[in-house]
This record gives C-alpha cells, structure tokens and sequence, in this order.
C-alpha cells in the first residue's frame, strides 16, 4: 500500500482539491471528479480510482469500508468521450489501485499506461468481450466474426471497443459483472492483503446478488411477444445474447451520432415486421432520435439505461435498481407472459 495516504493532513487535501481540473466530454458537458481523490484516502484505506460508475460500484462494494474510492467520470457525464488533463493523469498514479475497462474510454486508457500504478486491473481481461453488431443481420447477438464495427463504427474509432473490436458493455450482463467482481476481489486482496477475508466476503455476496439477479432476467424475459427491442445506444449487445433477445441500435455504440436516413427507414420497417412496441432511449443522452422514430413509427418510448453513469433523473440509486427497472421497462415493451 501507498503509506503516503496513511497520514492525512488539512493541507494535502486542500492541494489536491485545488489541483484537480474538471473534465469535458466531447459533447460539451464539463465534469469534475465525482468522489474523494485518492490522495485523501485516510486511516490505512486503500485509495482505489475507477474509470466510470460500473467500475466504482464494485469497488465500494468489495472494498466496503476499507478503501476509499474515486471516480475519474462525474455523475451526469456521458464517459465515452471523456477527456484528461495530464494533472489529473498525475493524481492517477497517487492511487494504490486503479480499476478500468479498456477500450470504452481512450483518454483514461492513455492516463493509466502513464501513470504506471503496480495494481491496475483491466476489467476487459477479466471477462470475455464478444462483438457485437448493432444493425445488419446479427441484430445485437454476439459474434466472433472479426469485423469489430458497429453501426458505422469501425475499429480504432474512439467509441466504445475493446481490443479486437470487442464490446465493453459486459456489465450489462449480470454474468460477466460477477466474473469481474471475482477479479477485482482478488486484485484488492493482493494490494491489501492484511484484509482479504473481508475483500473476499464481500465478493462472495455481491457474486450472490448478481446470480441472482441473472436469474430474474432469465425468468422475467422467457416468455415475451416479441425479441427485438429498439435503442438509441447500441449498448445491451450481452444482455441481448445472454437472454435470447435482439437488439437493434439506432445510433450504434456512440449514443450522440446521427443515424443515416436509411438506417431509420430500415429501423422502421424492422419494428412493424417484428412486433416492436418501444423505442428505447437512456438518460445521458438526447432522446430527440428516439422520439422522432417512435413519432414515425407509432411507436411508445421508454428508459433503457446502459448504466454509465448514476443520476437524479436514473431509475434506481445503484445498479441493482436500475437494473430490475431496466427488467421491467423490458418486460413490458416485450409482452412478457
């Protein structure tokens, strides 16, 4: 561990308060760093730093009260686009563990490289990244095919791959969630070894919570009207595949791109084939898109939430409410029997 946050001073919080520079995401939307700085991690804490709110959540939930974490993406802040000042890349390297998914965010993956912290963890190789297509004839099931675009997006865009052009959602899928979970248990034991037991009673049930709510998802989707669902950001690809379901992304893996007027017309011709109900949009992102489709189309809309980000304006405080409202939203738009 970092002994330089095992002795906290008024002054040395005050200098990373003043220090830390806001970030911007290419949309526009200024942002700060959402919790505490490492650097103000106090009484022997591990000092942790996530990318983005999936990978925040498992380190407050793993860690409980012996780290202290931080979040690089302020709530309300679409993290695609996320951009870093090299102050802030500098504060990176003052944490004891840094957690990241590569390949969603560029700037924070170019951040962690130079601040070259011993336990950083990478939560896409925790886990196994599918590609995913948002339109075409895939239609949001996994595929290993090897082409890595999405809707328009190739690889090497800047918007939302992973390595090989694969899909970094994975925590959208209850399952690959609780794989990371499982690895980052073990990367907090290793930085902290003195408190294993209580990284690894942690994991165990948060493991147990997402099990079960795996099971929910299977359960409440088994039996529904129709497959396919409709959103403006290509994000659910896993969900669709681990639950027999078809997504169709209007704006692929970038929820601010527009889509081609051809694209809406085969959307539009999609939804009358298959039964489709809802067009989904989510709530950091415009619903404009949606909005104008459904209006085309006679179609309702509705929340779908990728869960970058915890806001006032989610459907649920943490990730497990939003994610059964996420269930429900689904269950209705699908004519769950």
């Amino acid at each position: 561990m970092n002994v330089r946050r095992l002795i906290p001073t008024a002054a040395l919080a005050g200098a990373v308060a003043l220090a830390a520079p806001a970030l911007t995401a290419c949309s526009g939307t200024a942002g700060a760093d959402a919790g505490a700085s490492p650097a103000g991690a106090a009484e022997g804490r591990l000092a942790v730093t996530a990318s983005f709110y999936p990978m925040q959540f498992l380190a407050e939930q793993i860690g409980g009260d012996r780290v202290q974490v931080a979040s690089l993406t302020k709530p309300g802040v679409e993290p695609h686009d996320l951009e870093i000042t090299p102050k802030q890349t500098a504060q990176l390297g003052e944490s004891d563990v840094v957690l990241y998914l590569k390949g969603l965010q560029p700037a924070v993956d170019e951040a962690v490289a130079q601040a070259g912290v011993k336990n950083t963890v990478d939560a896409a190789t925790l886990t196994k990244l599918d590609s995913h297509d948002a339109g075409g004839d895939d239609h949001g099931h996994g595929h290993e095919d090897g082409h890595g675009e999405e809707a328009g997006h190739s690889e090497g865009d800047g918007h939302g791959h992973g390595e090989a052009g694969g899909d970094p959602h994975v925590w959208l899928d209850p399952s690959k969630y609780a794989e990371i979970a499982k690895g980052v248990g073990a990367a907090l034991e290793k930085a902290d070894p003195g408190h294993a037991a209580d990284y690894r009673k942690n994991t165990d049930e948060l493991v147990g919570k997402l099990t079960a709510l795996d099971t929910e998802f299977k359960d409440g989707l088994k039996n529904t009207a129709t497959k396919t669902f409709i959103t403006t950001h290509a994000a659910f690809g896993y969900l669709a595949e681990r639950y027999g379901l078809d997504q169709e992304g209007i704006s692929g893996v970038d929820p601010e791109s527009e889509p081609s007027p051809a694209r809406m017309k085969e959307l539009q011709e999609r939804a009358k084939k298959e039964n489709v109900t809802t067009v989904f949009f989510e709530t950091l992102a415009s619903d404009k898109t949606a909005k104008s489709l459904a209006a085309d189309t006679g179609l309702k809309t509705d929340v779908l939430d990728p869960l970058e980000g915890i806001t006032d304006k989610s459907q649920g405080a943490d990730y497990f409410e939003v994610m059964r409202s996420n269930l429900k939203n689904l269950q209705k738009a699908l004519g769950a029997k």
